[in-house]
């Protein structure tokens, strides 16, 4: 399944854009397994890494990372950038499947 195929399933996908050498991006990294592990088979958990990936990066505008993009049926729903908490992100994972 490519990229675009995801995003534009039924199912939310939450991208992480991230790069290896972020230190934010490394705080995100055990959020996303908490939040992968809260919503499970309902949604996808996504990583880019916007140094092997610029192409990603550069279409969706993603100037700093980490950026966290919300997609359903190829739509962006939400999008921040920055450390978010778990709680945060499963709301708006949720919010998004309705």
């Amino acid at each position: 399944m490519t990229f675009q195929e995801i995003i534009e399933g039924e199912k939310p996908v939450l991208v992480d854009f991230f790069a290896t050498w972020c230190g934010p991006c490394r705080m995100m990294a055990p959020i996303l397994e908490q939040v992968k592990s809260q919503v499970g088979d309902s949604a996808h958990v996504i990583k880019v890494d916007v140094d092997q990936q610029p192409g990603a990066a550069a279409h969706f505008r993603v100037q700093g990372v980490p950026t966290l993009i919300l997609f359903r049926k190829g739509e962006i729903r939400w999008r921040q950038s920055g450390v978010v908490q778990a709680s945060e992100l499963v709301r708006q994972i949720q919010l998004a499947a309705q």
